[in-house]
């Protein structure tokens, strides 16, 4: 049976793309990928995931990467009908078109697992996969550690190349890092910047929070 596992990087970060990944291994490669020792990716150090990142593409059958853009992020939020999770399942619909498998074991970022499923097999071309989703997915499931590890890579990639370009030190991209917040703050409203989510509270906020300034200097 070729089984694929699928899992994304950044979904909580104010700065930068969504990163999904798929992976598809018949039950030789998983065994190896088992050797291999792929875990949660955030539980690795980010040289052991480089290593395995190179791996993991020699053991697998397939793999599709997706990086889901701030501007894209932002017009799902801003649809009323549309929101993050779905996106998400419309993504993963479209890696697993990309990567034939009978079975597909995603991690899962919504409480229920029934309505996911059903979200992300509206768009899949073959409606006979089976299809798994369960919390904890990306530490549980040596297929859907490796899709992680690919989606968590890639992304960190794209920061550092998006900090070269801009020529400054953001950090992770998320608010709970110090150099992120204060980056934010400085440069919440440059129009240089593309790769801020503008649908996020923390944005939103310090706009908010600007033009209440505007008006009380009025």
């Amino acid at each position: 049976m070729i089984t694929a596992g699928v899992d994304e990087a950044g979904r909580g970060p104010v700065i930068g793309p969504l990163v999904m990944a798929g992976v598809s291994a018949d039950e030789e490669g998983i065994s190896r990928l088992k050797k291999l020792g792929v875990k949660d990716s955030k539980l690795l150090k980010p040289s052991e995931r480089e290593f395995m990142f190179r791996e993991i593409l020699g053991i697998v059958k397939d793999y599709k990467i997706i990086s889901i853009t701030p501007d894209r992020i932002d017009a799902c939020l801003a649809d009323e009908n549309d929101n993050l999770n779905r996106l998400e399942a419309r993504t993963t619909s479209e890696i697993l078109n990309s990567i034939p498998c009978e079975k597909a074991i995603i991690d899962l970022p919504e409480k229920d697992a029934a309505k996911y499923c059903s979200y992300i097999r509206e768009n899949l071309a073959n409606k006979k996969i089976e299809l798994v989703a369960e919390h904890k997915a990306d530490l549980n499931y040596p297929i859907v550690s490796a899709a992680s590890i690919l989606a968590k890579v890639t992304r960190d990639r794209y920061i550092e190349l998006l900090k070269e370009q801009f020529g400054e030190d953001f950090g992770s991209g998320y608010m709970s890092d110090v150099k992120t917040s204060k980056f934010l703050e400085k440069h919440w409203n440059n129009d240089r910047i593309y790769f801020f989510r503008k649908e996020w509270k923390s944005w939103k906020n310090l706009k908010i929070a600007q033009s209440q300034k505007r008006l009380f200097d009025f």
